[in-house]
């Protein structure tokens, strides 16, 4: 499959490495040529240095015989120029971008060329609305090769996190919290932030301390369960 990239950021370089090692056709559009020059030595796929949003580039990377085009620049505007060209100018059967701001989430559609949207922030949210109750640890994604896991935990209203800072929760050094789903909004937790009743907590875990986390979450009773 011959996958032709836009933006070559930490996701787009992730992307590169992990589709390049799948044994796919990688081709990695970027206008940073310092950026394209630290990605060579470990990324072993094509690179072409140039504007992604200007039609003479796609073509000259070939787009039109692409499977799949990914727009994964860290600007929403770039992605749906890219998307829409794509689509448009060289029919490639499919097109995945990347929607930074959430807010824009609602443009990225198959009026501007989009197959598939990739947003974060609505990613979680609907992977916690699958959870199952109140109070319990649901395990929402396994990472195979390192182990880690993504789990979500709705407070109860018995929860001893609730009014505590994340900083004084004491979360071991393996467990980071990485987001807070609060009455459909999505928090981006900092140290200081408050966990309420209610809230679903997602967190990124090892084996190891997902069971302190459940603790810490649920409470005591929890690790007996």
């Amino acid at each position: 499959m011959k996958v032709v990239i836009a933006g070559a950021g930490s996701v787009g370089a992730f992307i590169a490495e992990d589709l390049q090692l799948a044994g796919h056709e990688v081709l990695v559009i970027e206008q940073d040529i310092d950026e394209v020059k630290k990605l060579r030595d470990h990324i072993p796929c094509q690179f072409v240095v140039a504007d992604a949003c200007e039609v003479s580039t796609l073509q000259s990377a070939g787009l039109a015989d692409a499977d799949v085009v990914v727009a994964a620049t860290g600007d929403d505007e770039d992605n749906l120029v890219i998307s829409l060209l794509a689509k448009q100018e060289f029919m490639v059967p499919r097109v995945v971008a990347r929607v930074n701001n959430p807010k824009n989430h609602w443009l990225f559609n198959k009026t501007w060329g989009v197959d598939v949207s990739v947003s974060t922030p609505h990613l979680l949210s609907s992977l916690v609305e699958e959870a199952v109750s109140v109070g319990s640890l649901v395990r929402l994604l396994s990472f195979e090769k390192s182990g880690a896991r993504l789990v979500e935990v709705t407070l109860a209203d018995d929860s001893p996190a609730i009014n505590v800072e994340i900083a004084k929760l004491g979360l071991p050094k393996t467990c980071s919290i990485v987001a807070i789903i609060r009455r459909e909004n999505v928090i981006v937790p900092r140290g200081d932030t408050l966990l309420q009743d209610g809230d679903e907590v997602v967190a990124l875990v090892t084996e190891d301390s997902e069971v302190e986390l459940k603790g810490i979450l649920v409470g005591a009773g929890a690790l007996k369960r």
